[in-house]
């Protein structure tokens, strides 16, 4: 019920003013049946605009933190997510990353649309970031197709830290739906899920036209955060 009145009433109303979204390739989405919506990850916003425009419900796997934020900012953002059906994903790795795979497959397996970002977390400076393999070892064991999407426009509409979007145009894209009926019996090899995975960075890359960079998105922003650090503090010293 809180699904159908935000998309209808409440939210998807207001996300189609702000961001006036021009759709492209969207009769690349099936009408029925399980599919993986595979998308570059650039704002916050991507949570809520891509499910606005699509007919169809598509049940997102979303990091954990969006559950158990604190005061009452976190159990209102917890309740709206548990709202609208996403299901919460702890991406500490090992046991937890096949918990996710399996709630991933339970959506699938009753015939839904599943949404993921395969970097893994938002992209801090707009480049397109190595994908996690969750994606193939969920399309490879459902024999599920994987729809590449790619947000455009919502990095500068809201890029991480910024509360309140911009008021301004984005495009959502999506590509041809990939197909990896090829490697059944091979979710369990680490090349062939490297190879799957990186076939479906690539088919975003090429809908999205961001800079690729072969290096986790955590990993990268993690650096990034270090060398600021690093120059406040040599500032810092120099100052004084």
């Amino acid at each position: 019920m809180l699904y159908q009145v935000l998309k209808y009433l409440l939210l998807g109303p207001l996300l189609r003013l702000v961001f006036r979204p021009r759709i492209e390739g969207l009769d690349h989405v099936p009408e029925e049946g399980a599919a993986i919506i595979a998308g570059n990850h650039l704002s916050f916003a991507d949570h809520f605009v891509m499910p606005a425009i699509l007919p169809r419900r598509v049940t997102f796997l979303a990091k954990a933190e969006y559950f158990t934020g604190p005061g009452l900012k976190g159990r209102l953002t917890a309740a709206f997510f548990r709202g609208v059906g996403q299901i919460p994903v702890d991406r500490s790795g090992g046991r937890a990353s096949q918990a996710a795979i399996s709630s991933g497959l339970s959506v699938l397996r009753k015939g839904r649309l599943l949404g993921i970002y395969p970097e893994g977390t938002r992209s801090h400076d707009g480049r397109l970031y190595k994908g996690r393999t969750g994606v193939a070892s969920m399309a490879i064991k459902a024999g599920a197709p994987v729809v590449p999407c790619a947000m455009i426009g919502t990095f500068e509409a809201q890029p991480t830290g910024r509360r309140l979007p911009r008021i301004m145009r984005i495009t959502i894209r999506f590509g041809a739906p990939l197909e990896f009926s090829r490697y059944a019996g091979l979710e369990d090899e680490r090349a062939a899920l490297r190879a799957v995975t990186d076939e479906i960075m690539y088919a975003i890359l090429t809908l999205s036209g961001q800079e690729y960079v072969d290096t986790y998105a955590g990993e990268a922003a993690a650096q990034a955060q270090a060398r600021s650090h690093g120059r406040r503090g040599r500032g810092k010293g120099t100052a004084g």
